[in-house]
């Protein structure tokens, strides 16, 4: 089993940034990637961004490329979401996965979601 816990949402203005982080416990010695999600009123839970278990290879949804970047501090058990330039449609709930098989198919474990909210 992996806990996964996000933390650093909240309420910033378009144009501004944060950073979300996902901290990772329990089964945490396996090679998993790890993924950033999120879910807008009355939308589907859309992929952000995917890492894999070396943070070698990164992958963006098109909406968030160039203005996000995804990270992970293995030592920590830690990934990491920057995000940029945010715009008010990037207000959601983001949240973390991890995927024990690498393959980015198979998002077995998930943290509770944090909230970020962009005004205009």
């Amino acid at each position: 089993q992996v806990h996964l816990v996000e933390s650093g949402g909240g309420l910033v203005q378009a144009g501004g940034s944060l950073r979300l982080s996902c901290a990772a416990s329990g089964r945490t010695e396996r090679n998993y990637a790890m993924g950033w999600f999120r879910q807008a009123p009355g939308k589907e839970r859309e992929f952000v961004a995917f890492i894999n278990w070396s943070g070698g290879r990164s992958y963006y949804a098109d909406s968030v490329k160039g203005r996000f970047t995804i990270s992970r501090d293995n030592a920590k058990n830690t990934v990491y979401l920057q995000m940029n330039s945010l715009k008010p449609e990037d207000t959601a709930v983001y949240y973390c996965a991890a995927d024990p098989s690498g393959t980015y198919a198979a998002w077995d474990y998930w943290g509770q979601g944090t909230q970020v909210t962009v005004s205009s």
